[in-house]
């Protein structure tokens, strides 16, 4: 029996073989499935077992898994193509006979109306449809999604979005959802249950805006701009068109509140308390030098 873990050469992919091997998990019992190998070199430098595949050949899955491994199907990043993709993984896992298939899918699951959802969707119907047995880990947005520009918003002195001034969104970093998976991949009872993680706290980009002022020392604030007007920064700064309405439409969500439930989940699952908005400014802050 082998934890094997998709998508392992990206960044959330990364860090939940950290989490394993932290909690003590032997690496020969890692099986990290990676594009090439070159790019997963220094995973099989610690002993975990590679196995080059890609989501658009579902051939190359055909000996990923065996029964009784347990799976995390860490979901593609070409929204509109990862159906498709993730249903070679699922076929696979079931030909096999997998003890556990993980997804992360998307906070709100099948009540996710938003574009950037429907992937998912598509997904968790696939699953249960194949009779695997599954445990959805639905996550909210990553923290860093926000900080990882603070040296540009700093510079600019603004974060501009379309969200209003009091609408909240529950963050919580890579390494917290990370943590999670592990978890469920370790442990028992979690086969049938579907977790909705976000983080303890949820913020606001006015509040974001102030501990990145308070942090950096520089005045930053936050700007609401019409979609118009953000759909016009996105393709400006190289967005293509159709990802850039479709992150137009996240800030849609956050408006009404999609994204801003504290159910708990993650805490639970990770033992603590998730991470404050702030630490992870401090942590890419930090970075800059």
């Amino acid at each position: 029996m082998s934890i094997v873990i998709t998508g392992a050469n990206g960044q959330l992919g990364r860090l939940v073989i950290a989490d394993l091997l932290a909690r003590g998990v032997p690496a020969e019992g890692i099986t990290a499935v990676v594009r090439s190998a070159e790019k997963g070199a220094d995973l099989a430098a610690v002993g975990v077992r590679l196995h080059v595949a890609d989501y658009d050949e579902p051939s190359t899955f055909a000996d990923a898994f065996a029964a009784g491994d347990r799976v995390l199907l860490i979901s593609g990043s070409e929204p509109g193509r990862r159906g498709p993709q993730h249903q070679a993984v699922i076929d696979a896992a079931a030909a096999a006979g997998v003890a556990q298939l993980a997804y992360t899918g998307v906070f709100g699951g099948p009540d996710a109306w938003f574009a950037l959802a429907g992937d998912h969707r598509v997904t968790e119907a696939a699953i249960v449809a194949s009779g695997v047995p599954h445990t959805f880990l639905r996550n909210n947005w990553y923290s860093e999604m926000y900080t990882g520009d603070v040296a540009g918003i700093v510079a600019r002195g603004a974060v501009a979005n379309a969200v209003d001034p009091e609408s909240r969104i529950a963050t919580a970093p890579r390494k917290d959802f990370a943590a999670a998976a592990a978890a469920v991949l370790t442990g028992d009872g979690h086969l049938g249950r579907a977790y909705e993680l976000s983080g303890d706290t949820a913020w606001t980009f006015g509040e974001f805006a102030a501990e990145l002022s308070r942090q950096s020392g520089k005045s930053v604030t936050h700007a609401t701009v019409s979609p118009a007007e953000l759909k016009e920064i996105l393709v400006g700064a190289g967005v293509p068109d159709v990802f850039a309405d479709i992150l137009v439409e996240v800030d849609d969500a956050i408006d009404k509140g999609a994204l801003a439930g504290t159910p708990g989940d993650l805490s639970t699952l990770i033992g603590r308390p998730t991470t404050p908005i702030a630490d992870t400014i401090a942590a890419d802050l930090a970075k800059l030098g």
